[in-house]
C-alpha cells in the first residue's frame, strides 16, 4: 500500500478517484491546489471558495484529512504568464496540458515528494500500466517521487466520451512514475453511481468546462484584463480586401466563426479566421469551406516533441490527435534536426487526411492505437 496525495478539485472525477485509493486501503490525502482565486476581477465565474467546500465535504464523508495547498505564485509563473505571453504573440497556447505537466505533476508533486507521498493521483480519464521491468535509476536522479525499476506507459481512459490523455501529451517518464488515475478504467455513469452509493456530496455535481484551474471564466474576458488591445484590419484572404478592423489578434483563432462581426454575403456563407498577419496585425478571414486560404493542412511542423516512454527517432507511420475532442487521426511523422534526450527537437508531419483550423501553439498528442506516445507543439 502507498502512502497518495490525491489532488480534489472539488468535482466528482477527483472524489471518486480519493474514495478508490481509500477502498483499496492506500493511506491518503486529500488536497486542493489552491491555484487561482480571482483576485483581479476578471469578468466570469470563479468558484474556488464553494469548489474548496466540496472538496472538504468529500474527505470528510470518506474520512481522510484535507489540505489547501496555496500554488498561486507558481501557477502565475508557469501557467497563466505562458498563456498570456503566447496569446500576444498571436499564438493559441493550451492552459490545461500546461498545468498538468508544470503544476500537477510538476510544482505539486514536489510538494507531496516533500511531504513524504509515494505519489500523487489524480480523476484523470487515462489509464497507467507497468509495460516492462528495466533500471531507470535515473528517474530517482531526477527527482521522482519513490524509487522505480518500472517503465510505465498512459493509455486513453476506457471511457472514450471522456478520455482525458490528450491533455498528459507533454508528461515525461519520470511524473508518469509518480502519477495516479485511479478512475481510468471507469466510464462516466458508473463513476457517478459509485459517488452516489458512497453518498458523496457532489455525486450529482456538473462536470467543470473552465480553464484548468480558474474556472468557468471566458477566454476574452480573461485576456482583455491582461492584454492590451491591439487594433488591425480585417483582410479577406482570398483578394486582400479589407473588411473591417478587430481589436486584437489574440481574440481570435484560427478557425473561429462566431464574433468576427463582419457581414456575410449569404446566409449559407460565414467568413472564418484562416490566418494572423504579424506584420500589419491583419486577420486574415475567408468562406468557409475547402477553399478557404490556410484553413486546411496537409502537413505542418511541431516543436517541443517530447516523449514518454522511448523516442520515435526514425520516420514512422503513428496517430495522433490535434485536439481534445477530435478522434485519432494518421500521420507520417518524421524527427528533424538535432535528436536530443528524450526526443527530437521538432518534427514534420504529413496527414493522411487534411485537417482543418490547425493553430500554432495548439498541442498535437501523438499515439501507437489507445496507448499515448507523448506530444508537441505546433509551430
Amino acid at each position: 500500500m502507498e502512502r497518495i496525495l490525491v489532488a480534489m478539485s472539488g468535482g466528482v472525477d477527483s472524489s471518486v478517484a480519493a474514495l478508490l485509493l481509500k477502498q483499496q486501503g492506500h493511506a491518503i490525502v486529500g488536497a486542493y491546489m489552491k491555484n487561482w482565486i480571482n483576485e483581479d476581477n476578471v469578468i466570469g465565474h470563479c468558484p474556488w471558495m464553494q469548489d474548496i467546500e466540496d472538496a472538504r465535504a468529500v474527505a470528510e464523508q470518506i474520512g481522510i484529512e484535507f489540505r489547501v495547498v496555496n500554488l498561486m505564485a507558481d501557477y502565475r509563473r508557469l501557467v497563466v504568464d505562458y498563456l498570456l505571453d503566447g496569446y500576444r504573440r498571436g499564438l493559441t497556447p493550451n492552459p490545461d496540458v500546461m498545468c498538468n505537466r508544470e503544476m500537477k505533476f510538476g510544482v505539486f508533486a514536489k510538494y507531496a515528494q516533500a511531504e513524504g507521498f509515494a505519489a500523487v493521483a489524480t480523476g484523470h480519464h487515462a489509464r497507467r500500466v507497468e509495460v516492462e521491468r528495466a533500471d531507470l535509476s535515473a528517474l530517482s536522479q531526477a527527482n521522482a517521487l519513490g524509487s522505480t525499476r518500472s517503465t510505465f506507459a498512459l493509455l486513453e481512459g476506457l471511457d472514450k466520451n471522456k478520455d482525458q490523455s490528450y491533455f498528459l501529451a507533454l508528461l515525461s517518464q519520470t511524473q508518469l512514475a509518480a502519477a495516479r488515475f485511479p478512475i481510468g478504467h471507469l466510464k462516466k455513469p458508473e463513476l457517478r453511481e459509485l459517488a452516489a452509493d458512497a453518498r458523496l456530496p457532489n455525486a450529482a455535481k456538473k462536470d467543470s468546462q473552465g480553464i484548468c484551474f480558474i474556472g468557468e471564466v471566458k477566454m476574452a474576458d480573461f485576456l482583455k484584463t491582461y492584454v492590451p488591445d491591439h487594433p488591425g484590419p480585417i483582410v479577406r484572404a482570398t483578394d486582400g480586401k479589407i473588411l473591417g478592423e478587430h481589436c486584437g489578434l489574440h481574440y481570435y483563432t484560427i478557425g473561429q466563426r462566431r464574433g468576427i462581426r463582419i457581414p456575410s454575403n449569404t446566409d449559407d456563407q460565414a467568413y472564418v479566421v484562416t490566418g494572423k498577419r504579424a506584420a500589419d496585425h491583419a486577420l486574415l478571414v475567408a468562406f468557409d469551406g475547402p477553399d478557404a486560404p490556410g484553413l486546411w493542412t496537409n502537413e505542418c511542423r511541431v516543436h517541443s516533441v517530447s516523449f514518454i516512454g522511448e523516442p520515435v527517432t526514425e520516420p514512422r507511420r503513428l496517430e495522433c490527435k490535434v485536439r481534445y475532442r477530435d478522434p485519432r487521426v494518421f500521420i507520417e511523422f518524421s524527427p528533424v534536426g538535432r535528436v536530443v534526450p528524450g526526443g527530437p527537437l521538432s518534427a514534420a508531419v504529413k496527414f493522411e487526411q487534411p485537417q482543418r483550423a490547425l493553430a500554432a501553439g495548439q498541442i498535437l498528442a501523438l499515439y501507437d492505437g489507445e496507448k499515448l506516445l507523448g506530444g508537441a507543439v505546433f509551430a
